[in-house]
């Protein structure tokens, strides 16, 4: 199975590890990823800011090329996924729609029909995939290992008529965690703002908004808050540091991409899946978790002889 993949400006700079988590996990079932040419940013929040037209022609652009590819688009960031999809179905709704999108991508030589779908890796997961496939996979199961899934408060609220997950209590990243073994405790903010789209112009609130995400998992017992943004993973880890100084309290909880954690289970090399990048150390976690190693013939052979 090939998708067109938009991995988007997040993905190649400060989330990186959900890059390579992505890449692998999908490559370990046979679903090929076939890097949109030439992308550009979806726009994200700042495009809204300046034009509604700008905010639908960015990711148009990005759509048009991949109809030409013919495969249905997967895009791992919320934000990107959310600008595409939306994007995609003001293109489909009417022809005057699609007449003015595609007259803002005049001298592109690109034109957008709103013909391809657009997913994310957590949708491919547990529809198109499937849990049972998953779990066939399983090299390492992570039992004992007890988490949170913190959605975010965009992933699973696209506008139009299409969404993957229940909007208010998602349960899709619940699902493939218990599937890989580990336990998923009850959490109230799991879909609740991090914060992130106000860091830089309201830090203060943003910074509680994180806290209060962080400090309900810790009380939870977690050992791991499980996500599938790379805003709120910058928030939650990135930032974890200065928040526990604001707030005087040690939190200390890794935070993991749900692709570095299904990469994990399926015994898939721990540099390839970036967790090395992560901010807060998430080591115990990924030395418990590893692939037994097999004994060698010459090893055996000796063994019998002695």
């Amino acid at each position: 199975m090939k998708y067109s993949y938009y991995p988007g400006c997040s993905l190649e700079a400060t989330s990186v590890e959900y890059d390579m988590s992505t890449r692998e996990v999908f490559k370990a079932f046979d679903l090929t990823l076939e890097e949109i040419p030439d992308w550009n940013c979806c726009g994200a929040s700042s495009a809204h800011s300046e034009s509604h037209l700008l905010s639908l022609a960015l990711p148009a652009r990005d759509l048009a090329k991949a109809e030409d590819m013919e495969a249905t688009v997967v895009a791992p960031c919320p934000s990107c996924y959310q600008n595409m999809k939306r994007t995609k179905e003001y293109v489909g709704k009417s022809i005057e729609n699609r007449e003015k999108i595609n007259k803002a991508l005049e001298g592109t030589g690109l034109k957008v029909e709103g013909k391809v779908a657009v997913k994310h890796p957590l949708d491919i997961m547990v529809n198109e995939l499937g849990l049972e496939k998953l779990a066939e996979k399983i090299k390492v199961p992570l039992e004992g290992l007890r988490v949170v899934t913190y959605y975010g408060c965009m992933i699973t609220r696209p506008e139009g008529s299409y969404t993957f997950d229940d909007m208010e209590n998602p349960v899709s990243m619940d699902r493939i965690t218990l599937t890989l073994g580990a336990s998923v405790l009850p959490f109230t903010r799991k879909t609740r703002c991090c914060g992130g789209p106000v860091m830089v112009n309201n830090e203060e609130t943003a910074l509680r908004l994180s806290y209060d995400i962080l400090r309900e998992a810790k009380e939870a017992d977690a050992q791991a808050i499980i996500v599938a943004c790379p805003l709120c993973h910058l928030s939650l880890d990135a930032k974890q540091p200065i928040i526990e100084k604001k707030y005087g309290d040690k939190i200390n909880i890794p935070v993991i991409y749900f692709t570095q954690l299904i990469g994990l289970a399926l015994g898939i090399p721990e540099e390839k899946l970036g967790f090395d990048k992560l901010i807060i150390d998430a080591s115990e976690i990924t030395a418990k978790y590893k692939p037994k190693k097999k004994k060698s013939k010459k090893k055996k052979a000796t063994a019998k002889a002695k």
